[in-house]
């Protein structure tokens, strides 16, 4: 009898080590956080191009601060089991109305344009 009340001590002595919290824990979503940009719709986006053609082509900006109203910011973030998956940023800087130049964070940068922009249009109804 005392030698299993011994063992049985030890045992949940070596038990107390352990923290539940790091083996147990609830499911967590994965959400994703911001605006997707893919290469392709990147492609599209030229510099000489009007706020509402970069709007039509990526959709709206996730950040617009009015301080830096002719910046646009467009981030994703994606946390896959409590460690970060993907993270992307791109950030569109507008002279007046026209596009002035691009910085990417986590994208792969666009060809450099040797033909003038395209005309994007937004369909009107």
């Amino acid at each position: 009898m005392r030698s299993l009340i011994l063992a049985l001590s030890v045992v949940l002595t070596g038990c107390s080590a352990l923290n539940p919290a790091e083996w147990i824990s609830p499911y967590q979503l994965d959400i994703p956080q911001g605006n997707t940009v893919s290469e392709e719709s990147l492609a599209r986006i030229k510099p000489g191009m009007t706020r509402s053609q970069v709007r039509f082509v990526l959709g709206t900006p996730l950040l617009n601060d009015p301080f830096h109203a002719d910046r646009w910011d467009y981030a994703f973030r994606l946390v896959r089991d409590g460690k970060l998956a993907e993270n992307t940023r791109l950030t569109l800087h507008f002279n007046g109305d026209t596009l002035a130049r691009t910085e990417t964070y986590g994208l792969a940068k666009p060809q450099a344009a040797s033909e003038p922009a395209a005309v994007v249009t937004p369909a009107t109804q």
